[in-house]
């Protein structure tokens, strides 16, 4: 029972982290949505080559927030998939405050930062060069309405769009024809707020459950699985990090800063470690194929720079 309650504590504790980041996103892809014109996205689109240099620095910044705005970002086509992969390698989630726990030193701290942050960079910007070869970036047009059309929403009662999903002038437009943007403040925060509670609530059911399963596998056998063989570690947390919650982010740092996990393990878990960034992409994004390639993508570059620092005997 006491288990129970503290996972139930610690689920709402780390879901109510992330309602300012949901509720800023949100806010900030409905005004988007509602104001934006042709030359917004023309903007957007266009800034996307710089998307991962951007992504990487700021999944660095110790919270797990920002990988859950960048996958509903993603879901929008506002960010590239580039992006949202550096935001998921490079973010930090729950490790700093581990490391500072455990009083480790500044630099060690700083190291693994940016290691991690100049992992997704350099993914995210190679993903994108990758995908735009391939013919696969999309059709540079945001798709932010498909996101009210999935949750039902009703954001877009009474509009009339055209096979774009916004009127012939390019914007989105009622019954009377007035552009999408005539509701005001007012339909902007209603429709965040909605979409926030809907994604709020799917995580903190997820992160419970996750939770209990966490506790129920215990620290004794995670130091007994993670220890027991140095390569096989590297794909165990590498396994362990994607688990949408920040549990996994606090359970590789403990052990690293124990002594059980080596440099390469610890790499591995917490570039894959990307809160619960991978949770709201599954949540958001209606493409079951590429959230599925998006995660195989996080865990094979984890698990390959986890190999790396092991092969070169690299040490934090």
């Amino acid at each position: 029972m006491d288990i129970l309650v503290d996972v139930l504590i610690d689920s709402v504790k780390d879901t109510a982290q992330l309602v300012p980041f949901l509720l800023v996103t949100y806010l900030a892809m409905e005004a988007l949505e509602h104001v934006g014109s042709g030359r917004m996205q023309e903007m957007i689109s266009r800034s996307g080559a710089a998307g991962p240099v951007v992504g990487s620095v700021l999944g660095a910044v110790p919270q797990c927030g920002f990988s859950a705005m960048a996958a509903t970002l993603f879901a929008g086509r506002v960010v590239t998939i580039g992006t949202l992969i550096a935001v998921i390698l490079s973010t930090s989630d729950e490790m700093i405050p581990v490391f500072i726990a455990h009083q480790a030193p500044l630099g060690q701290i700083l190291a693994i930062i940016g290691a991690k942050a100049i992992v997704g960079l350099a993914a995210g910007v190679l993903i994108d060069l990758i995908v735009r070869a391939l013919g696969r970036g999309g059709d540079g047009k945001l798709h932010i309405h498909e996101l009210c059309e999935r949750e039902h929403c009703r954001c877009s009662d009474g509009f009339e769009p055209d096979g774009s999903g916004h009127g012939h002038d390019g914007h989105l437009h009622d019954h009377q024809g007035r552009p999408h943007h005539g509701r005001g403040f007012s339909g902007i925060v209603r429709s965040a707020l909605y979409h926030t509670v809907q994604i709020t609530l799917f995580i903190f059911c997820v992160s419970f459950v996750f939770g209990l399963i966490i506790e129920s596998v215990g620290h004794e056998n995670l130091v007994a699985i993670l220890g027991s063989h140095p390569t096989s570690a590297i794909f165990l947390a590498g396994l362990i990090g994607l688990i949408p919650n920040c549990g996994a982010s606090v359970a590789i740092a403990d052990l690293f800063m124990e002594g059980v996990l080596a440099s390469g393990p610890m790499m591995s878990g917490l570039l894959a470690s990307g809160g619960v960034g991978l949770l709201v992409l599954f949540r958001t994004n209606a493409d079951l194929r590429q959230n599925l390639a998006i995660t195989v993508i996080v865990y094979a570059v984890a698990v390959l720079v986890g190999l790396a620092v092991a092969s070169f005997g690299i040490i934090f």
